[in-house]
């Protein structure tokens, strides 16, 4: 069963960095630190989790990368969703907000 769990999470954390990234374009770090921040502190995404996730986003064809300067002038890889990136963010989206109501049906079952 621990499988079952781990496709949960990878699909959250994909949404989440889509989510991240539609808003502008930005590095690694960024995206962690908007997740964090949006989610008041809620969610943390490391290292070992974030980028092999922006490399698989990549592959997909839903972010692209380039590089560029960092806030503090060091060179860095920035990310930014593509066209087919936000359309996969909307259906994300979708998808997410159907498993959720279901999640919260079963919860209010008493």
């Amino acid at each position: 069963m621990p499988h079952a769990n781990a496709d949960v999470l990878q699909g959250t954390l994909d949404l989440l960095i889509l989510t991240a990234l539609s808003v502008e374009p930005m590095h690694g770090w960024g995206v962690a630190q908007r997740i964090q921040q949006i989610s008041r502190d809620v969610l943390q995404v490391n290292q070992g989790s974030l980028y092999p996730a922006l490399h698989r986003l990549e592959q997909r064809g839903w972010i692209a990368a380039s590089w560029g300067a960092s806030d503090n002038n060091r060179r860095a890889k920035f990310y930014r969703l593509t066209a087919t990136g936000r359309k996969q963010l909307h259906a994300e989206v979708a998808t997410w907000r159907r498993f959720s109501a279901a999640i919260e049906l079963v919860l209010a079952v008493d």
